[in-house]
């Protein structure tokens, strides 16, 4: 059976679409930054309010968790609500969010505000891109996806930046207070340029005439599902994985798995399901959501693992790190640039999907054959390479995925894709951490194994190090020990580089890995006055 899909009726329009693009990007964009600009200051948050650093988790996990609760059922919140008075409500309980994080006098006030932020926030993903994918006609949806690409991608990169460079010269505050400008901007302009295209009007008449049935069992349960997969998730490596003697994470883990064969046999069942996980049946969206998943938990990993390496092996503070990744800026907005071209003449989405994950094995290959003695550039370029694949497949899988999706479903199609681009993030997180964490103790124990007094390097090393302790403090008792603590403290800074090698090492091939689904994608070509047949 045969759906034709036909483009929507926006109806009267007061801005052209190029304007609308810039309007909605910028809250966007500020959403996706406050995912990740946070994490580079929980030290100073912790400390500005007298708070243990475990427990300034709290402020990532809660965010997180709030954000992914919504991002769901954004599509369910817009019919019922109109698109556009949605997008306002989560730009206007934002911005006051953000005003409030800054204020917060103890750690229980921030986390419960950055809850409120992650709700407000998770609306802001999906809407902007819906209303995108309505203000451009077909054979521009590929620049529509470019320009949301522009927030989602640079987001995360320009986070630890901008977080460490706040934290270093003004105070930590401004995180979340410069928020509060852009947002009542962002509001003010979006008020007056943002409508409902026609089809979303006649949508949402419809369900006026009908009642509510809301679906608490079902929001209860993705409630319950996703606070488990977050905290899961932030605090497994800190409490032993399966290894936790208290079973906290256990307990999380049978919570989570249960809740979600509940929550998709309840959404599954029910007439009016607060997620439609029926849209997961068309093929493209369903293998660009995977794509999408692994490819940001790749970014986050390495997003991870290199600052984390630049502070602690090579000496760089939070703004120094931030600026050596910088650049990478750079080519994501060239490959986004790129990107709307080869769209806009007709290249098949699956090429520039397959070139992106190929671009980003290859600079996560060239991250983990890295060593102690690199300089800045050395760093750069590979993550400028890791972020040009990223920018070459963005909007190409945004286009993919939604190309065969029925417009009335899209806000449910461009929900769940968001909460699994936003998962991907946290995965990636959570993994680099851990293996970080594995690793280094695998790497110390072999290291160890070979620095016995049989080894001739070792006894020469050791050797030298006296000498030259004995000469700096004429001390021939204390020379051998310090000498033997010199030789410890650089095996314990080749296996934390090892360490981190792994992670860029498991990127790699993940994204190789990525590439055979490509294979099974169908034809996505952006192409003018074009009716799709989803079979």
């Amino acid at each position: 059976m045969s759906t034709t899909l036909l483009s929507p009726t926006t109806g009267s329009r007061i801005a052209n679409p190029w304007v609308v693009a810039l309007v909605v990007v910028v809250p966007t964009f500020m959403e996706i930054l406050d995912t990740t600009i946070a994490n580079v200051a929980l030290r100073y948050i912790a400390g500005g309010l007298s708070a243990a650093q475990a427990d300034a988790d709290w402020v990532i996990t809660a965010y997180l968790a709030a954000n992914a609760i919504v991002l769901p059922i954004s599509g369910w919140l817009s019919a019922h609500l109109g698109r556009r008075t949605y997008f306002l409500l989560s730009i206007a309980i934002f911005t006051l969010a953000s005003a409030l994080c800054g204020l917060a006098t103890s750690l229980e006030q921030m986390i419960l505000f950055r809850v409120i932020q992650g709700l407000a926030g998770g609306g802001l993903q999906p809407s902007s891109q819906g209303i995108l994918l309505d203000s451009f006609p077909p054979e521009k949806q590929g620049t529509a996806m470019t320009l949301f690409g522009v927030a989602a991608v640079l987001g995360p990169i320009v986070g630890p930046t901008l977080g460490g460079w706040l934290c270093v010269d003004y105070n930590w505050r401004w995180i979340f207070m410069i928020n509060v400008p852009i947002g009542l901007l962002a509001l003010a302009a979006a008020y007056f340029t943002v409508e409902d295209p026609e089809y979303l009007q006649v949508e949402r008449a419809k369900l006026r005439g009908k009642p509510l049935n809301f679906d608490v069992i079902g929001l209860g349960l993705l409630s319950l599902v996703m606070a488990c997969w977050e905290i899961m998730l932030s605090k497994g490596q800190e409490w032993d994985w399966l290894g936790d003697p208290f079973g906290r994470v256990q307990t999380l883990m049978a919570l989570f798995a249960v809740g979600l064969v509940l929550l998709i046999v309840r959404e599954m069942r029910t007439a009016n399901p607060i997620i439609n996980f029926r849209v997961l049946r068309e093929r493209n969206l369903t293998i660009s959501c995977v794509i999408m998943f692994f490819a940001f938990a790749v970014m986050y990993a390495s997003s991870i693992a290199l600052p984390g390496m630049l502070q602690t092996l090579f000496g760089y503070d939070a703004l120094q790190s931030g600026l050596a990744m910088s650049p990478s800026g750079v080519t994501s907005m060239a490959a986004m640039v790129l990107v709307g071209v080869l769209l806009g003449r007709r290249v098949d989405a699956r090429w520039l999907i397959a070139a992106g994950l190929l671009v980003m094995a290859v600079a996560s290959y060239s991250m983990a054959l890295m060593n102690l003695q690199i300089s800045p550039w050395q760093v750069a370029w590979p993550r400028m390479l890791l972020t040009l694949g990223l920018g070459l497949l963005f909007a190409p899988i945004s286009l993919a995925a939604y190309k065969y999706t029925p417009f009335h479903l899209r806000g449910a199609a461009v929900g769940i894709a968001s909460l699994l681009r936003t998962e991907g993030g946290s995965v990636g997180t959570s993994l680099a951490q851990t293996i970080e964490d594995r690793r280094d103790q695998f790497h110390l124990s072999r290291l160890g194994e070979w620095l016995g007094p049989l080894n001739n390097y070792a006894r020469a090393y050791l050797d030298q190090a006296r000498a030259y302790f004995l000469q700096k403090t004429g001390d021939p008792a204390r020379s051998p020990r310090m000498g033997l603590q010199s030789l410890d403290e650089l095996r314990q800074q080749q296996a934390a580089s090892l360490a981190n090698f792994d992670v860029f090492w498991l990127c790699a091939v993940v994204a190789v890995v990525l590439l055979v689904l490509v294979l099974f994608m169908k034809r996505s070509v952006a192409e003018k006055g074009e009716h799709i047949s989803a079979e």
